[in-house]
């Protein structure tokens, strides 16, 4: 492409004029939101019966299609999505993000921080009926931990005594420190003390296993009909990029605190589409909104436009296993320079994202990320020494380097891979080729790393702590797509995992991402905020720094005409 086309094509990113949804006024909007939700009366701390909606439906934009429902399997923000309405760990939280009982109805924790006892609800079941028991999430552990389960998430249970050996195969997954003590009493025992422990529990790799359903349908076991799970909702309906439908789990040991009746789910990869529906009361809330909708949601939408921290970082990654990022660290850092993270948060993504050259975000706890050098730099300055390495790495104008960029269905993807490949070709002269993919397919070609060279990637916190964003780049991860190895690295990583005073773990952790960013097995960008629509007669929900929202804690209310 001619240094005009992109020239051309960083215009239209900036000014949102190419491919724009014509923007709705006032008269559209009045035409779709005629009427308000009544004043939410509460009774006994709940919501009074003659406020609630006829209908107990939501429906809830989920950006893509998951590839799978079974917990242990799973991997990626939408599919976590859903599991948290169908399963129930140890722990659970509450709206705002806090920690609350789960399947556990309480617990108790040793003095050195090591062993964790847990006692189950006893009227805690299966949606089929069955009991859930301390074997379940016994063997629900030991599933997750299994290398033949090849788990994507397995790694989070490195805490727990024995499994890194179960996870290496070197040791049986009946050898991990997770036991029943009888029905309805577990114990775990950790290597060390590890303060986000309780919160790794609300995750889907730790969710019990209904082994029965497991035996009898083997791959089909997360379909419709086959899956049950111990969740405030059951798996009813999947029409695969249509919609995903769950109903409320009659058997479900709050069953009576939940008052939705159904759940369901919509893959809509483009943001435009979802707002259209939304806008025709076909959604009560959007997993995102297009960037260039900023000016007219904030003024036609202004109380139903939500835009909250996340704790996530939007970065580029490398593929270290093939050229030209392999051997070639001067390339890698001069890609990193060109970017202007400025116009990329002012004018491209425009929800009050942050731009970053690190990869943990801010805000977590008294944990300060490391300021590489050049993050102090003007943009000039970054831009002059990319330029310097890029020759120094054997390219210029008369052989430029040309490359892939993947990225995954969505309208915001597209746009930033826009900028950034046209960033590019200013400053250096590369030429980009951007390749546009569907999730499934896009996660296949990450994970086997034959065909990327540059990907969209991006982290969301399983848990609040910075180990979450470094574990993942250890040697042998299974979510080190980059293929990113480094001894010191690794051994820093297994120091902070270890160490007990919180002080000396956080300075583990800022050598460790030092390290990292000195490697440059990606482009840091920004980190998030999320940015949805959210329907006033939708309430139970709130803002949280992790973006869980449990479908059991929500509700609708009725309408009534607007004065």
């Amino acid at each position: 492409m001619s240094v005009r086309y992109f020239a051309f094509v960083l215009t239209c990113v900036l000014l949102a004029g190419c491919g724009r949804d014509e923007a709705p006024g006032p008269r559209a909007r009045d035409a779709v939101h005629r009427q308000q939700p009544v004043e939410l009366r509460m009774v006994d701390g709940r919501p009074a019966p003659e406020v609630l909606a006829g209908e107990q439906v939501l429906h809830r934009d989920n950006g893509n299609e998951p590839q799978t429902l079974d917990p242990h399997l799973a991997q990626g923000v939408p599919a976590a999505n859903i599991l948290r309405d169908l399963f129930e760990g140890l722990t659970a939280e509450a709206p705002d993000g806090a920690i609350i009982p789960g399947a556990a109805a309480r617990w108790n924790i040793s003095h050195d921080g090591r062993v964790y006892t847990f006692h189950l609800r006893r009227d805690g079941r299966w949606s089929n009926g069955d009991p859930v028991t301390a074997v379940d999430f016994v063997e629900g552990f030991r599933r997750s931990a299994d290398p033949a389960t090849a788990s994507h998430y397995a790694h989070v249970l490195r805490p727990i005594a024995g499994a890194t050996a179960v996870l290496a195969g070197a040791a049986s997954p009946d050898t991990l420190g997770v036991v029943a003590l009888d029905d309805y009493s577990l114990q775990i025992t950790l290597v060390d003390p590890t303060p986000y422990f309780l919160g790794l529990l609300s995750h889907a790799s730790t969710y019990p296993v209904h082994r029965a359903s497991v035996a009898t349908h083997g791959p089909r076991y997360p379909r419709p009909g086959n899956l049950v799970s111990n969740g405030a909702f059951v798996l009813t309906d999947w029409q695969v990029r249509s919609r995903i439908e769950l109903a409320r789990n009659p058997h479900y040991h709050g069953v009576d605190e939940v008052i939705l009746d159904r759940v369901v789910y919509y893959p809509y990869e483009d943001s435009g589409a979802a707002v259209k529906q939304y806008r025709a009361g076909q959604l009560h809330w959007t997993w995102e909104v297009p960037a260039n909708h900023f000016d007219w949601l904030r003024e036609d939408y202004p109380d139903e436009l939500v835009v909250s921290p996340w704790l996530g970082s939007y970065f580029l990654g490398y593929n270290l296993g093939r050229e030209p990022f392999q051997h070639s660290p001067e390339l890698r850092r001069a890609l990193v320079l060109a970017v202007d993270r400025g116009i990329l948060t002012d004018k491209v993504t425009r929800f009050g994202e942050r731009p970053t050259f690190n990869l943990v975000p801010p805000g977590i706890g008294e944990y300060e990320p490391p300021a590489p050098e050049w993050a102090s730099w003007t943009q000039q300055q970054r831009e002059e020494e990319a330029r310097r390495l890029y020759e120094a790495a054997g390219y210029g104008p008369d052989q430029p380097l040309r490359i892939q960029l993947r990225y995954n269905t969505s309208q915001n993807h597209k746009k930033v891979a826009l900028a950034v490949a046209s960033m590019w070709k200013q400053v250096l002269g590369v030429h980009t080729e951007l390749i546009n993919e569907e999730w499934k397919v896009f996660l296949q070609n990450r994970q086997q790393r034959v065909l990327t060279q540059v990907f969209r990637a991006g982290w969301i916190g399983d848990y609040a702590d910075p180990f979450t964003f470094l574990e993942m780049f250890r040697t042998g991860h299974g979510q080190n797509d980059y293929g990113y190895s480094d001894s010191l690295y690794d051994s820093l990583l297994a120091q902070a995992a270890s160490e007990r005073i919180p002080a000396r773990r956080r300075r583990l952790m800022v050598e460790a991402e030092r390290v990292l960013l000195e490697d440059q097995p990606i482009i840091p960008l920004y980190t998030y905020v999320t940015r949805r629509l959210v329907d006033p007669h939708l309430r139970g929900w709130a803002s949280n720094v992790m973006d869980h929202h449990y479908s059991r804690h929500m509700f609708l209310l009725k309408s009534e005409p607007r004065p």
